[in-house]
């Protein structure tokens, strides 16, 4: 049985533990406040963005406009959108599991595949493959639409030069407090938008026609690169959120372990103690019998 020193010891380390994991817990819980608040917000505006898309994509081809040009894929890059600080359980793992096996799948078809990693997390997981094309870091607690428009920019220049074929992003789809789903959807080529109203008028037989001035090629000239800014920047304000989710849930797991860890052992540090309470008596009552004889 360990000694009463070296419990307590250990008590009083798990006991500071457990301080800063409950700090971190309220830390997490006011900053997803704000970093929900901010991507629910957005939201409705990507929404709407993607079904002014849909009015205009659906009736073009994709040989128009350069990043509408569907390509035979040699070479694919993959975005990952991760935190930039840790402690948040396994929700980093998951993205970056999903985007091994996106890789796996690419790979396995004899296709080349390269990384642009979107926070430090990403970057320090997928830094020795070598096959990291550009690491965007220390963003994620900071971002704003410009580092969304300087991403998006880079991938556009890097797939008009011929250097990539296709783009994915693998993030995280914020669905609760709770659940925080990883996910991969595609980026470029930019093929026709259909939203769930588009289908839903389909299916009732509903259509309409537009008219557009100027036409729907030089509108979609200057939306389509707009429209990249905005599905970076909706992929990272769901992994900004997720991240304070699940660092939240961690931190409260945590929490919780070190207060079952703390009671095991008091609970041991009274059996010590009762131990040596219990030998000290049977030294004196032994000490007693021998001057009595």
């Amino acid at each position: 049985m360990p000694g009463l020193k070296d419990v307590q010891t250990k008590i009083v380390g798990i006991k500071k533990t457990s301080q800063i994991t409950k700090a971190m817990n309220m830390v997490a819980s006011a900053k997803l406040r704000g970093a929900q608040e901010k991507m629910e917000n957005f939201r409705p505006y990507a929404e709407k963005f993607t079904a002014a898309m849909g009015d205009l994509s659906g009736g073009m081809q994709d040989s128009h406009l350069p990043l509408m040009e569907v390509r035979d894929v040699q070479a694919a890059e993959i975005v990952i959108v991760t935190s930039d600080r840790g402690l948040c359980g396994s929700f980093n793992s998951k993205i970056c599991a999903m985007a091994e096996k996106l890789t796996e799948e690419y790979e396995g078809d004899g296709k080349k595949v390269s990384y642009v990693c979107v926070g430090k997390k990403g970057n320090q997981y997928f830094a020795k493959t070598g096959k990291v094309r550009k690491a965007y870091t220390d963003i994620m607690g900071t971002f704003e639409m410009f580092n969304a428009r300087e991403i998006s920019q880079d991938l556009v220049e890097n797939f008009t030069a011929g250097e990539t074929d296709e783009v994915k992003v693998v993030g995280a789809n914020f669905v609760s407090v709770a659940v925080q789903r990883p996910v991969t959807s595609d980026l470029l080529p930019i093929r026709p938008v259909t939203t769930q109203e588009e289908e839903t008028e389909a299916d009732k037989g509903l259509t309409g026609a537009y008219t557009y001035e100027p036409d729907p090629e030089e509108i979609m000239e200057v939306l389509l690169p707009l429209y990249l800014n905005v599905k970076i920047y909706a992929a990272m304000l769901e992994v900004g959120a997720s991240e304070h989710a699940a660092r939240m849930t961690a931190m409260d797991n945590a929490t919780k372990a070190c207060k079952d860890m703390i009671d095991e052992l008091t609970l041991l540090y009274n059996k010590a103690r009762q131990a040596a309470i219990t030998g000290d008596l049977m030294d004196i009552v032994g000490g007693a019998e021998a001057l009595k004889g």
